[in-house]
């Protein structure tokens, strides 16, 4: 089994080196000590989000820190192409299920999309309450896949604005049950970003498509079926990645 990880402040393991002592505490630290009841002699890993992980092994544990001896520090490269999802917000927690999904399979950043059909509303302070939401779920996504990166979770967008990002990305991708091109054809840039656009339960509105498009984003699909919101996303993030080699 691999070992568990650990998510510490970004910076906090810039200057580490194996053979470095780690404390681990705060409430990363309470949780490993007194809900995972990890004890000495066994291995965790601390990240920093940013690619950062030191491998370590518990010295000591205390009521609510570990005390650890650093093995090794991994420093990740950041992935090339990068893989963007704007995923449409959606009722019933379904752009939460995604962005937890899109997590584990390996997006790098998450744009909430305000799109025409989408019943959900993101508008002043409940708008911020629901993107930490977001980002407290990318986290949590994180750390249970073991992935050296957290995701940045952005600021809502409009279609106009999401069509000034498709502009700026090496590709840009709107999955659409009525695309005649496969997404599993559709060349991959060998760097920049990858921006994969999911619509709500309700699809993208035909004027947001034409605008889209007119930014330079390809339509495509997935396959013979219709995938919901929640689901449509991780399955395009699972094609892009084995493509772009990221699971060998």
């Amino acid at each position: 089994m691999t070992a568990p990880l650990f998510l510490v402040q970004p910076g906090r393991l810039d200057a580490v080196v194996g053979g470095d002592a780690l404390v681990l505490d705060g409430e990363e630290g309470r949780h490993a000590a007194t809900v995972r009841r990890i004890r000495a002699g066994e291995c965790v890993d601390v990240g920093d989000g940013t690619g950062v992980v030191a491998r370590c092994q518990v010295t000591s544990a205390g009521r609510d820190s570990l005390a650890l001896g650093v093995v090794a520090v991994d420093r990740h490269p950041v992935p090339s192409p990068a893989f963007v999802l704007a995923q449409a917000l959606a009722k019933g927690g379904r752009d939460e299920q995604a962005v937890e999904a899109a997590t584990e399979l390996g997006v790098d950043a998450v744009v909430p999309w305000q799109a025409a059909r989408s019943v959900v509303r993101w508008e002043g302070e409940r708008g911020e309450k629901a993107r930490r939401r977001w980002a407290a779920t990318a986290r949590a996504a994180a750390k249970q896949s073991r992935r050296p990166r957290v995701p940045v979770v952005e600021a809502a967008v409009s279609t106009p604005r999401l069509a000034e990002r498709a502009r700026r990305s090496a590709l840009a991708l709107v999955l659409h049950e009525e695309a005649a091109r496969p997404l599993v054809d559709v060349p991959l840039p060998a760097a920049g970003e990858v921006l994969l656009v999911v619509g709500p339960e309700g699809g993208v509105a035909a004027d947001e498509l034409e605008v889209l498009i007119a930014a330079g984003a390809v339509p495509c699909r997935l396959g013979g079926e219709v995938l919901r919101s929640s689901t449509a996303g991780p399955a395009a993030l699972a094609v892009l990645a084995a493509r772009a080699g990221r699971w060998r």
